[in-house]
């Protein structure tokens, strides 16, 4: 019988734990690759961190730097006053088409150039139709800064952009952009969950001030495919509250009123991109009057506002 030297035996046995020993550091050099890797690709595209639709999602916004989207506003809303008696219904119908650009990020926050590519407004009213000339705003950009979450923290520029609404009444385009995006819960939500956001609006013209605060409920209800983009569909049940002063033919006029109404929107979470909204929300409320004539007139407005994604 062959016998081995017993260095031969110690000699495989060490060797046998150096091969152990390569084939463990190999598995965790290659989990630190995989790590490293997985890390590297969020921190490169950073886009919606999305999960399973069945346990959670995480939204929020995204737009790759110089990346356009190009959306539509259309608006109508119905007021109607009761003077002495007598009932007044004045109609406007507002539609805006612009372009929102992604200028990059600072600090975790969107930079968006907005531009204004068609806008007309139609009013009906006792006195006749009246569609005032638009192109004085048509090509014009402001700056929006936009969270993760879809609050507007800052519209440089967008006050000194005025359309006209009728002889002597100037309006800034912002009060059509500072609750443009609905806002996001801001911690994983699924099927069922509820978050509640606040929003605030204000128009100045060159009569007065107006101002809207909004308190909206927000419920994740399913998912839908809108426009070839697989979205979450949210509603939401609003409430708020205007108030608001101006002058007006030599009188001060001071306005309040309570808002409810419902929104139901769309965002694409696989992408981050916002891509529809419809708002039906109605308004009861007073505009009172002093100055040589004091009288309190009630007042109703039913508005319904679509804001879509067109490319």
């Amino acid at each position: 019988m062959l016998r081995r030297d017993p260095l031969f035996f110690i000699s495989k046995r060490r060797e046998k734990v150096i091969r152990k020993q390569t084939l463990q550091i190999r598995l965790v050099f290659i989990s630190i690759v995989l790590v490293i890797f997985i890390l590297a690709g969020c921190a490169v595209e950073k886009r919606t961190y999305w999960r399973d639709p069945k346990t959670a999602l995480a939204l929020q916004y995204w737009m790759p730097e110089n990346q356009v989207l190009k959306y539509q506003t259309s608006a109508k809303q119905t007021q109607i006053i009761e003077v002495m008696g007598q009932s007044v219904e004045v109609e406007t119908e507002k539609t805006i088409e612009f372009s929102v650009k992604s200028k990059g990020l600072k600090e975790n926050n969107l930079l968006l150039e907005v531009t204004i590519d068609s806008m007309s407004i139609k009013i009906t009213s006792p006195q006749g139709d009246l569609s005032p000339d638009q192109s004085t705003v048509i090509g014009k950009s402001f700056d929006m800064t936009l969270s993760i979450l879809g609050k507007e923290m800052d519209l440089s520029g967008a006050d000194s952009i005025k359309y006209d609404l009728g002889p002597g009444d100037k309006r800034s385009i912002s009060a059509d952009f500072q609750a443009l995006f609905p806002n996001l819960a801001g911690r994983p939500v699924k099927i069922g969950d509820t978050w509640t956001t606040k929003d605030t609006i204000t128009e100045k013209s060159d009569n007065g001030e107006v101002r809207i605060n909004l308190e909206s409920v927000n419920t994740l209800e399913g998912f839908e495919t809108v426009n070839g983009l697989e979205c979450v569909k949210i509603t939401a049940v609003v409430t708020g509250t205007l108030g608001g002063e101006g002058y007006e033919q030599g009188m001060d006029l001071t306005f309040k009123g309570e808002i409810k109404g419902t929104d139901t929107w769309y965002f694409a979470y696989m992408k981050g991109i916002f891509v529809k909204m419809i708002t039906d929300v109605s308004t009861e409320g007073t505009i009172t009057t002093s100055g040589a004539q004091s009288m309190t007139i009630p007042m109703t407005q039913e508005m319904k506002i679509e804001v879509k994604l067109i490319k």
